[in-house]
């Protein structure tokens, strides 16, 4: 049910973000989200896009293209929101790589993208919650 992120190694010099997503635009596809984490000599860019395999053909060129699962979750976009997913994570010994967060355009409501170590577990206990998480299908329906 995750939802696909998809991972790509940037050089970290001047215009190499905007030459990728350049491409990205020229193809049609709407980033989702976007998260870079950096080092000295390279940066890790991530992605949600609205169109997987057109991402990848126009990258083909700039990058090397990783795809992985992530858990996505619609929370309100209140204080504690996020609390109570961690919470529920915390419980189940649930560990958590990294995450990112971005707004939707329905009013009120926030994203949040979990890689963790086991998605079809972290998506069960979720459920078993009355938690929700989204899968690529849904992009269209919870972020227009």
């Amino acid at each position: 049910m995750a939802i696909t992120q998809l991972s790509a190694f940037l050089e970290n010099t001047p215009g190499t973000l905007y030459q990728v997503v350049d491409a990205i635009t020229e193809a049609g596809v709407n980033i989702r989200a976007l998260s870079v984490a950096d080092t000295k000599d390279f940066g890790i860019l991530r992605i949600i896009v609205s169109d997987i395999e057109k991402t990848k053909e126009a990258l083909d060129d700039h990058t090397f293209i990783n795809e992985t699962p992530v858990v996505v979750v619609k929370m309100n976009d209140q204080a504690g929101s996020l609390k109570m997913i961690l919470d529920i994570f915390k419980q189940a010994a649930v560990n958590i790589e990294y995450i990112y967060a971005f707004t939707g355009s329905v009013q009120k409501s926030a994203y949040v993208v979990f890689r963790v170590d086991d998605v079809e577990g972290a998506e069960k206990i979720l459920e078993e919650n009355g938690v929700r998480s989204l899968k690529d299908e849904d992009m269209r329906e919870f972020l227009n």
